[in-house]
């Protein structure tokens, strides 16, 4: 609740000849609260009532949310309503949404003054410009979490996102001229000649016998174990145990935004933090292709078992940005269409589900919940919705015999 005044003040004269005034008004609990003046003249008091009252109403013009910019305002909220309560790479998104989507089009404009049509204005201009659904949500969403807490904290009467519904993914990429394909239909993933194709480019070597590419055995650990990128790089050499082929993901390694506080300063940092979610903590099985790749990082670099396995020539974590460089040096010099490191993530699930042909002819497959726990998800409903590529190949003639 905002403070504010209850009268404009009274000045009496009490029997010792002496001016006295009054002010009422109401605390941020509500309470209501009185200012005392005292003077040896009425002119006095009046001038002290009326340097106060203006001094009130400056006060409440600069903590009234509702009168400044959008810019301002959001600003201070991300950094004393969000900054503590989520992981800095959240954080992180959130601030980078606000700057790249909202306050180009609303970061001017009084808050109190937002409408309902200047958010979908918003919502209708992403969408034209051909920007990627999911970070126009982003969007949304942030605006959603913000103008709520202005609505809680009584800053604003009325919330502009109550007539605002985020638009649906059918509709937007229907705008954008876009089918909207099940999300396992738009995956990206290696097919076995271009897997080929990698391993051929990412091990070759220069005319002195030395390997073009350092750590390549990374990408092809990552194909066979379904890691994401953090994890890998926050594997330390002791969470591998190949005597009973496992190794155990603890930790992850991610990127922040260099601060000073809560103000971003030049470059970016590593973090080491806990994985994903909770069920990312997990054992992971190590087939003789995994252990060989780990093996050949160790022979690469190797700096005791407390030392990470894909490391730096120092023996210190070895930054996301490096090793996505490295992999797209890879695809573009085996000439493959570029693809995202979470590919190999995606090509892992896929294969295990999808299955492979065995010499006698029959499919050898993982059940969608065996690769949802390799994987480290919650349920195989994530598994087969987001990762898994359907091969519908293997549907070709699979209802002959079934005439009606």
């Amino acid at each position: 609740m905002q403070r504010k005044l209850l009268t404009n003040g009274s000045v009496f004269q009490r029997t010792d000849k002496r001016w006295c005034g009054v002010i009422w008004y109401m605390d941020e609990k509500g309470e209501r609260k009185r200012k005392s003046f005292s003077g040896t003249t009425k002119q006095e008091v009046n001038k002290k009532i009326t340097n106060y009252i203006s001094d009130f109403e400056k006060m409440l013009q600069n903590s009234d949310e509702s009168k400044k910019t959008l810019k301002e305002s959001m600003d201070n909220w991300l950094k004393v309503f969000k900054f503590p309560s989520v992981e800095q790479t959240t954080y992180d998104r959130s601030e980078s949404s606000a700057k790249s989507q909202v306050y180009p089009l609303l970061g001017d404009k009084i808050v109190g003054d937002i409408t309902a049509a200047d958010v979908k204005n918003l919502l209708n201009h992403w969408m034209n410009k051909g920007l990627a659904f999911t970070t126009t949500k982003k969007a949304y969403v942030l605006l959603n979490e913000y103008f709520r807490n202005m609505y809680t904290e009584g800053f604003i009467t009325k919330n502009p996102m109550d007539n605002v519904e985020m638009i649906k993914k059918a509709n937007y990429l229907s705008a954008q001229g876009k089918e909207n394909l099940p999300e396992c239909e738009t995956l990206t993933i290696f097919t076995d000649e271009e897997i080929e194709k990698f391993k051929n480019e990412a091990f070759s070597t220069h005319s002195t016998g030395s390997r073009k590419y350092q750590q390549a055995a990374a990408y092809i650990l990552m194909l066979n174990t379904g890691l994401r990128t953090g994890e890998l790089l926050g594997l330390l050499n002791s969470d591998i145990d190949l005597e009973n082929k496992t190794l155990r993901v603890q930790r992850a390694v991610k990127t922040i935004v260099k601060r000073d506080g809560t103000d971003p300063t030049h470059g970016r940092d590593i973090k080491i933090g806990k994985p994903k979610s909770k069920t990312s903590k997990r054992t992971i099985p190590l087939n003789n292709t995994s252990i060989e790749m780990i093996k050949d990082l160790r022979n690469e670099f190797y700096f005791g078992e407390d030392s990470p396995l894909v490391c730096d020539e120092h023996g210190d974590y070895t930054k996301p940005l490096n090793l996505r460089k490295r992999f797209y040096r890879i695809l573009r010099a085996a000439n493959i269409e570029i693809k995202g490191l979470h590919s190999l993530r995606h090509t892992f699930a896929t294969k295990l589900v999808n299955g492979t042909k065995q010499e006698d002819g029959t499919i050898k497959a993982l059940s969608p919940r065996q690769v949802a726990d390799l994987l480290g998800h919650s349920t195989s409903e994530i598994t087969e919705r987001y990762y898994v590529k359907k091969d519908t190949e293997r549907l070709q003639g699979i209802t002959d015999g079934f005439e009606m």
